[in-house]
């Protein structure tokens, strides 16, 4: 399983961005898939995860109601909307996918793209 990220930048405080992870190499449709971000000196934390049928979506309480992520099984590929932008979102921004079901946790998913660097400037 391979995960290509992409869509990060910089942007003023306030601003928008959208990250894009296309998986290849599985049955996209029966995978988690979850963004996790880790700033710099701090640990990899959990940012959003959208479950395999589609339906279970959860978020970090620190991103609720500024950011969206959804998934399209007919490209492969999962999307993190991001408004509202604060520069403590500032962060390298992971991909991740794990079998069937979500998790919270970094360690339970097998699979990771190569990061995309976020940068929020106030």
């Amino acid at each position: 399983v391979h995960l290509q990220a992409s869509g990060g930048g910089s942007v003023q405080a306030g601003g928008s961005l959208r990250l894009s992870c296309t998986a290849s190499g599985c049955s996209f449709g029966t995978y988690a898939m979850a963004w996790f971000r880790q700033a710099l000196g701090k640990e990899r934390e959990f940012v959003a995860v959208k479950g395999s049928g589609g339906v279970s979506t959860y978020y970090a309480d620190s991103v609720k109601g500024r950011f969206t992520i959804s998934r399209d099984n007919t490209k492969n590929t999962v999307y993190l909307q991001m408004n509202s932008l604060k520069p403590e979102d500032t962060a390298v921004y992971y991909c991740a996918s794990r079998k069937w079901y979500h998790s919270y946790s970094a360690d339970e998913y097998d699979y990771w793209g190569q990061g995309t660097q976020v940068t929020v400037s106030s």
